[in-house]
């Protein structure tokens, strides 16, 4: 059954706002296992399953890199594995293990990040995406489809010219034999991208604007270059002048209000078709709820103990992250999506017969 994309939205948003703000391997683990399950029950209805995996490899690479780099940068902690000449520019000096584990930790959630964005896409595709934006928004949304499926369709297409180089006899031992796998890789990926963003404009995803004067785009346009100034001299009295903080604040909340006065009247004369709408059910609402309640029960404990959340190997506190029950519980909230979808396949399926309805 296909989810409905804004359930999708708020499964992906909170499960990144929690990737950032935990630092603590433990919950980084029990975030990864979480979008795992839910990655396993939408990677075997999507076509493009396989070249988000190979995405997913390129990011460990990335992740294994960030490990030695923050080792020989930061010459900080009490365990030394070994010391390098310290005549050495930048790298010379002590290596800890409390900088591998800091870098450890940091590549991990960097990769934690990655996953959760892979399982995003498998989930929604660039179409339904493209049907949640707002009508003024219209012109960022063709964009946004093209860098959406930029990489997977990439991928895909690396993959299909390496095995038609093969075929011919061409064979890749190092980097300097793929010249032929990178200029047609570029032209087809940038040529797959454009029909698809065309494809999107001329079936009305994109919508267009109407009934709208030249004179009235003037007017809207001179307000949104005013609530632009306004906000910037907002922040720049609550920064600079803190006894005026309070006019700060209504400056701020003025030139929000005249931004969305603008939006507002440009979506009024966006027209957009709709072939089909989709439906939000009792799967969705349990997706979206159980990822609202994972994000903010764990920001409540962070207001009354930051520390389980935080990991620093240079504190006194030692090498082993602290763990809370509770808050590990309110993370597997995030796996919610995942046993939703199995259970539909498994629904879907009839028992006496092993077939699909």
């Amino acid at each position: 059954m296909i989810r409905h994309p804004l359930s999708w939205l708020i499964w992906a948003g909170c499960a990144a706002v929690l990737a950032l703000t935990v630092r603590n391997p433990l919950y980084l683990t029990l975030i990864v296992l979480t979008t795992w399950l839910v990655y396993l029950g939408v990677a075997d209805a999507s076509l493009m399953a396989g070249s988000w995996r190979s995405l997913l490899k390129l990011g460990l690479f990335i992740w294994l890199i960030t490990i030695p780099f923050n080792a020989l940068m930061i010459h900080q902690g009490r365990i030394v594995l070994f010391a390098l000449p310290a005549h050495w520019p930048l790298v010379g000096g002590p290596i800890t293990l409390e900088a591998v584990l800091a870098g450890f930790v940091t590549g991990y959630a960097l990769w934690t990040l990655l996953f959760i964005f892979a399982t995003f896409n498998l989930a929604v595709d660039a179409a339904q995406l493209l049907r949640l934006a707002p009508p003024f928004l219209y012109h960022a949304g063709v964009v946004t489809s093209i860098a959406l499926t930029f990489i997977p369709q990439m991928l895909a297409s690396a993959r299909e010219i390496r095995e038609a180089q093969r075929i011919r006899g061409h064979r890749f031992r190092g980097w300097r034999d793929s010249l032929p796998l990178v200029m047609p890789l570029l032209t087809t990926s940038f040529e797959r991208a454009v029909q698809l963003a065309e494809s999107m404009d001329a079936r009305g995803f994109g919508g267009e604007l109407s009934g709208l004067s030249s004179r009235r785009q003037a007017k809207l346009r001179v307000l949104m270059v005013l609530s632009l100034f306004l906000f910037l001299a907002g922040m720049i009295v609550r920064i600079f002048w803190l006894d005026w903080s309070i006019l700060g604040d209504l400056l701020i909340l003025d030139a929000m209000l005249f931004m969305g006065y603008a939006f507002y009247d440009l979506g009024q004369h966006v027209r957009r078709s709709r072939y089909r709408r989709e439906r939000w059910v009792l799967g969705d609402s349990a997706i979206a709820l159980s990822s609202l309640a994972a994000l903010v029960g764990v920001l409540l404990l962070r207001q009354s103990d930051p520390a389980h959340l935080l990991y620093s190997p240079y504190t006194a506190a030692g090498l082993l992250p602290a763990f809370s029950t509770p808050l590990g519980l309110l993370l597997m909230l995030l796996s919610v999506p995942g046993w939703v979808t199995l259970a539909e396949g498994v629904s879907q399926t009839d028992p006496a017969q092993g077939v699909g309805r």
